[in-house]
């Protein structure tokens, strides 16, 4: 099931959206602090992400660069504010598309549709900097060479690279992976991790995923190092 994350301080109209998208069967989660809403965001894994301008602390355009900065979309910008020179600068931060409001909910709920659909069938590389992951085909390409990857090997880089620099939890590589936490064994991870770590030592990326003892894993650059 899509999630929709839903990032809009105005509280009438953030339930009103989560019933709208609810109704149509996605699943939706609500930012309702505005301290850290890129990291709350980026946590989420959303399949979308519904973004209002006009927010306390960091504005929608700031956090909109950020999520784009880190390889995170489809944005669907819906907001008050009809300038054409805001609408040209959210799509050119990278926002997808750019709604104002009020929008009818058939309206809405079809450029949702549209950019899911897009999404879903389109080749979106993540840049990490030395090197980039085929998030459809699951394929990292470092320099000239191509390397596929399995199932699970995709979605924990994918993962690391979203979030860098921050720490993915190892509750959230177990959601991502096995859909919960319960009944896995922790050394299932270390050793999905273990491959991972040995097919990017096998192309240069050598001590690139760190261990955060008992909290998760980063993905750290070779600057670092």
């Amino acid at each position: 099931m899509e999630k929709i994350v839903i990032v809009e301080d105005d509280v009438f109209l953030r339930e009103e959206l989560q019933n709208i998208l609810e109704k149509e069967g996605y699943s939706v989660e609500c930012i309702y602090s505005f301290d850290t809403p890129v990291v709350d965001i980026v946590s989420a894994t959303p399949s979308l992400i519904l973004l209002d301008i006009n927010l306390p602390n960091l504005s929608g355009f700031d956090i909109c660069r950020a999520l784009k900065a880190r390889g995170i979309g489809p944005i669907l910008v819906l907001t008050s504010r009809n300038q054409l020179s805001d609408e040209l600068h959210a799509l050119g931060l990278g926002a997808d598309d750019y709604l104002t409001k009020p929008c009818h909910p058939k309206r809405l709920i079809a450029r949702v549709q549209k950019l899911l659909y897009l999404y879903a069938n389109m080749h979106v590389l993540l840049d990490a900097g030395d090197f980039q992951i085929d998030e459809l085909a699951n394929i990292l390409y470092v320099g000239k060479d191509s390397i596929p990857l399995s199932e699970n090997e995709g979605i924990i880089i994918k993962a690391l690279v979203k979030a860098s620099p921050l720490v993915v939890k190892k509750e959230e590589l177990f959601h991502l992976l096995w859909g919960s936490s319960e009944y896995v064994d922790e050394n299932i991870l270390q050793v999905n991790m273990t491959r991972l770590r040995k097919t990017l030592d096998g192309v240069g990326l050598s001590n690139r995923i760190k261990t955060i003892r008992g909290i998760g894993y980063q993905l750290i650059g070779d600057d670092y190092l």
